[in-house]
Formats: structure tokens, sequence, C-alpha cells
């Protein structure tokens, strides 16, 4: 299974490398890592979609001190000399979860990657949803000709955006550049984000919902997050309001989110992520006109510029892995 090796050695450290490189990169990964030797798993084949979980040397399990890439959780548990685990998303919550990892084997994502992907994927939604273009797709197969009635536009709105991490700032930033204004909710209301004009914390949730147009989503799967947006928060936004997610689907109640549409409460929802996942068929949000689903695409390697940023991040890592200087997009 494994396709290549660094050339050099140290002292018993070994990286698995499950990145889709090309030759040019893997030269730059060899150097990057020094003495350290280094096994190179996927080619450059598999470049357009960086697949979980990926294909991983189970023979070198009681060698590898490194892995670089999303492997399942059984090969990551399987590396018992493991001391860093660098993962190609930027979720990493299932490898931080209880018993998978000791404690002292860090853990380092691709946060700074995705923020142009998904965010331009949320903007999207939002437009799409505004202007019923969804709507009108389903009628062109119907060749009807036919006036929906009224549009929305974000001139003039207020965003809120809940997670302003580096996908809530890129979404901050595009919805300003047209006009609206934003809120941010946030752990650490001390720590700005850039495109915020306000930021809050969880407990000003209930306050905040109610100046929302938009209510944008890109939180982490935590038991704190699990339906942030339940019925009761939902029942705080406007009827014009539009949620959008792209963070985890089980940070909204799916169930009280139907109602809500059904009944008319919200103008659309548009969902990248759902819960569960994927959506099962018959599942009432499917023909639900007043939602836009799209089977978590928003971010992956779809962008040839996100493929290029999580290169960058993972091979800045190996050099200071090989350096011994601390890691970047350390969350553990």
């Amino acid at each position: 299974m494994a396709t290549g090796t660094g050339d050099r050695r140290d002292a018993g450290r070994c990286i698995v490398n499950l990145l889709p490189l090309d030759e040019d990169e893997r030269a730059q990964f060899t150097q990057a890592a020094s003495d350290i030797r280094q096994v190179f798993v996927n080619g450059v084949d598999t470049r357009e979609r960086l697949v979980w979980p990926a294909a991983f040397p189970r023979d070198l399990s009681d060698q590898v001190t490194a892995i670089i890439g999303n492997a399942t959780v059984d090969d990551v548990r399987s590396c018992r000399r493991l001391q860093w685990l660098q993962t190609w998303s930027a979720g990493f919550e299932r490898y931080a979860a209880p018993g998978v990892l000791p404690d002292d084997v860090m853990i380092t994502n691709a946060s700074g990657a995705y923020g142009p992907s998904v965010s331009e994927h949320l903007f999207a939604m939002m437009w799409s949803l505004m202007k019923r273009l969804p709507g009108y797709a389903v009628q062109q197969t119907q060749e009807l000709w036919r006036d929906m009635g009224a549009t929305l536009s974000p001139f003039g709105g207020t965003a809120v955006i809940i997670g302003t991490g580096d996908i809530g700032s890129h979404f901050a930033r595009l919805v300003h550049g047209v006009g609206m204004h934003t809120i941010g909710i946030r752990r650490h209301i001390e720590v700005g984000a850039e495109g915020i004009d306000e930021m809050h914390a969880f407990t000003e949730l209930d306050e905040v919902l109610p100046r929302a147009d938009v209510l944008a989503m890109v939180v982490p799967s935590t038991p704190q997050t699990r339906h942030l947006l339940g019925a009761h928060n939902i029942g705080l936004l406007r009827h014009e309001a539009i949620v959008l997610n792209a963070g985890r689907g089980d940070a909204i109640d799916a169930a009280a989110l139907t109602t809500a549409l059904d009944r008319g409460s919200l103008w659309g929802a548009g969902l990248d992520v759902t819960d569960p996942e994927p959506l099962p068929a018959g599942h009432p949000l499917w023909k639900q006109p007043r939602c836009l689903i799209t089977p978590h695409v928003a971010g992956g390697n779809h962008l040839r510029r996100t493929g290029d940023a999580i290169i960058a991040i993972a091979l800045e890592n190996v050099r200071r892995y090989a350096a011994g200087e601390a890691l970047t997009n350390r969350r553990r």
C-alpha cells in the first residue's frame, strides 16, 4: 500500500503522509521532514477529492509516530507510538473523543484552509434563498413560467454568525460587503474577528436572535452545541429570517426546524450539514420547498486553493515537527 518513502532517517520517528501529493510536493515534504522517515501513501490521482477515511498502511502501525491526514479512528488508535496527528479537515472531534488517543498525543487541524470555500457556499445559499432560486429551478423542470412573488435583499439587514473563526469571519466579510451589519457569537468575546461589527457571548444568544435577518452557524459538534438552535431559539427568529448551517448538523434540532418551515415561521433554511447525515430517504426536509440542501460539500477539496492551503499547513507543521518547534493549529 505504501508507495514511497523519504531517503533519510532519524531516531525511530516515522511519518505516514496520506495527502494526495505530486512528486514535487513529496520532495518538499521529504525536505521538511529532515532525517525523519516519511511514507507517502496516496498519489496525486486522488487530489480532486480528499476522501475520508484515507487508505492507511496497517503494517506500519507499530512504527508510526505522526500521521498527516484523516485515517479511520481504528487506524489511528492502532498506532501505539503516535505523537502527533495532523488532519486535513477542520473538524477533529472524532479523534479527540475519550478513549481514542492518549492525552499526550498532539492533534492539529487544517483550520484556515476552508474559510473561502465554505463561506462562499453559505453566501450562495443565502442569495439563492433570498431570490427564490430553488423554487424557480423546480419550475424550470416543470416548464412553468410563473412569478413566485416577493424576494429579499441583504442590504441593510443583520447577519448573526455563530462561530466566528476562519469560516465565520470570511462569511462576515462577504455579507459586510453587500451592506449587512454583522453580529458574532463566540465563547471568548474578548477575541475579535475580522468582518464582525459586534461580538456577543453564547449567553446573549436569546437577546441577539430577534435581530437576525440571516443566521449562519459554523460550530463544531460538542455537547454544548447540540441542538443549539432548538424550538425555543427558532421561535425567537423573525418570520423572514434565513437559517444557514455549514458546521455540524446536530447544532440544529431538525424536527423543530422542519416544523418552523412547514408553518412558514421562517423564510428558508440552507443546510450543507444535517442530523442525521446523510439525511435519510423520506425525511420531510427533502421535500420542504423552503429548504435548500447540499450533501456536505461546502468544504472538501472542491476549490484548488483549499487543497493548496491544506498542504501548506501540513508542510509547515512537518517542518516544525522535525525541528522540535511548536506546531500551528494545535487543538490538543
